[in-house]
Formats: C-alpha cells, structure tokens, sequence
C-alpha cells in the first residue's frame, strides 16, 4: 500500500493492482493548467489498475476521471446509498470522536469509531473499509484497526494544550482541504477557531485566490505569514495581502513588496504571527496551523510561548 501524487504526474510510474482515488480538485495548476487535465491524469491513473478501481462516487470530478474505465472492477465509496460503500447514521459525538454505521449494499456491517475529526475523515475511512474488504480484511479487524488510528502527523495533529488553548498543526495547502478542515474545527466547541495559514507557491495562491478567501473566511479570524514561494519566482506579483483583503477580519503582516521573498528568511515574519496569537488568544480557543510549507513550525513555538494562564 502506498500513497501516491499527482503533481508532475508522479503518479502514473506505478502500476496498481487496486487504485483507489478519494477525490479530485483543480490543484498543481502550473503544471496542469486546467481542471480538465487534472482528470485526465486521473483517468490514465485508473487505467493502470490491473485489476479494480475504488472511487469516491459523491465526488463528480473523480465520476468523471473514472468514466469510459473498462475491463476492472469499479467499486464506490461515499456517504450517499448509491454507493457500493457508505456511512450511515454519522454523528459527532465530541471532541474528535464520530460514530457511523459502515454499510455495503444497503447491509449493515457494522459501527465504526473514529478519533479523528470532520466528514472528510469519515470519507477517507469509508475508502480504507472498501479498499480492505475488497482485499478480504476480516470487518473486526477494520473496527480495531480504525479506532485504534489516532491520526497522521501534519494532519489535525495536536501540538499542545497550554493555559486552556488547544495548537493544532495540519498540512491542509488546497482550499478544498482548508474547508473540510475548519468545517471540522468549527465543529468541535470551541470558544474561537484561528486559521494560521502560511500560502504555499505563488502560481497556486493567484490561480485559486477566492477559493482560498472562501475557505479561509470559515474560521472566526485568519491570520496569514507571507507566501512560501518554494520553487517558484513571484512572477505572479501576487503577495499575502492581495488574499488578506478579501477575508473579512484578517490578521496580516505587511510585507516590503520590492524584496523577493521566494526561499529567503525575509517571508516568514513567524515572530509577528506568534507574538499576535499569544496576546490575543484565550481559553477555550483553538489554534489550527495550516500548510504545506514550514508554518508548522509556529505551531511548536506556539506550545513554548503562550501563557500558561
């Protein structure tokens, strides 16, 4: 079992017995350019299985790479009954704990217990159930093996509790990923939700700029680092406050915009970050670091330098 990547088609050097493809978004774009060639990776990664395909069937962008796939089994994943596969009777029941019923063809199989948060995860884990019944995993050893699972690191991952504030670091980098998290994060109880984000190449920070504002407007207040160029030249002339001004409330840090920032100590202003989040978050709030870059770091200092209450 491995996880694979799309961007620059990495994906397509393997060659699976069993493909399973959880969703499909318009991300990578400087190197796919448009959703539509996004899909069409996809389709030729399903095309590799040798012998089944396993889908989420809620997700139309991913029913759309799969369409025209022949000679495999096709198997659906999902929250709705159309699918082969799905969750029934989700419910949340605190913290990070949610309870469903795994169903296969209208049959209950049995109830599963997560401690990992958001409707996302409740998908993720449908995938792991189709993808090992398929291979013939015994469904006890499903249950045990799911609730036993406590998460990966950079995914929701709990840094710390200090003085009544829980930090929380997750890799989520795609607005996508950033609604499903904080939708989750809201979720939870608490008093207020932080979005710290750290934007990750420029190319994906113009191309999906509103996208991002949406997601990022989900949280009770934003506060943003400046892009992580990476491998990138700022050839976009696209900067963290062209993202900052469409996200009502948001905490940003003014950056001098004749500097390059890319690969340079001079982006990361985490001292500012860090130094806002102590004096203004209090008990019951949570901290959620997000992105692909180094922001977790902030979440560790985070867990030294707010105060102890």
């Amino acid at each position: 079992v491995c996880e694979s990547c799309e961007f620059v088609d990495t994906f397509l050097k393997l060659y699976p017995d069993v493909a399973v493809i959880l969703n499909v978004d318009a991300d990578h774009l400087d190197y796919f350019g448009t959703l539509e060639n996004v899909i069409k990776s996809f389709h030729k990664f399903a095309e590799k299985a040798s012998r089944t395909v396993i889908y989420n069937g809620n997700d139309s962008n991913t029913r759309k790479a799969v369409e025209g796939i022949t000679g495999k089994e096709m198997i659906t994943f999902g929250n709705t009954p159309d699918c082969d596969y799905y969750a029934a009777q989700v419910q949340h029941v605190s913290g990070m704990e949610t309870h469903f019923i795994a169903m296969h063809h209208d049959k209950p199989m049995g109830e599963i217990v997560l401690h990992v948060a958001g409707i996302h995860n409740v998908l993720n884990a449908m995938a792991a159930i189709a993808a090992a019944d398929h291979a013939g995993v015994p469904f006890d050893a499903i249950q045990k093996g799911l609730c036993e699972f406590r998460g990966a690191g950079r995914r929701f991952e709990k840094v710390a509790q200090v003085g009544g504030i829980t930090v929380v670091d997750d890799y989520a980098h795609h607005p996508a990923e950033l609604t499903v998290t904080l939708n989750a994060a809201k979720e939870m109880g608490y008093r207020h939700v932080w979005a710290v984000f750290q934007p990750f190449t420029f190319s994906r920070t113009a191309m999906l700029l509103d996208d991002f504002a949406k997601a990022l407007s989900i949280a009770d207040t934003a506060v943003l680092t400046d892009i992580m160029g990476s491998r990138e030249k700022n050839t976009y002339h696209i900067f963290t406050r062209n993202l900052a001004e469409k996200i009502p409330g948001c905490v940003w840090f003014p950056q001098d915009e004749t500097e390059e920032p890319n690969d340079t100590r001079k982006y990361h202003n985490f001292d500012q970050v860090c130094d806002y989040i102590c004096k203004h978050a209090q008990p019951g709030d949570l901290v959620i670091t997000l992105g692909c870059g180094d922001v977790y770091k902030i979440s560790r200092r985070l867990a030294k330098e707010l105060p102890q209450g």
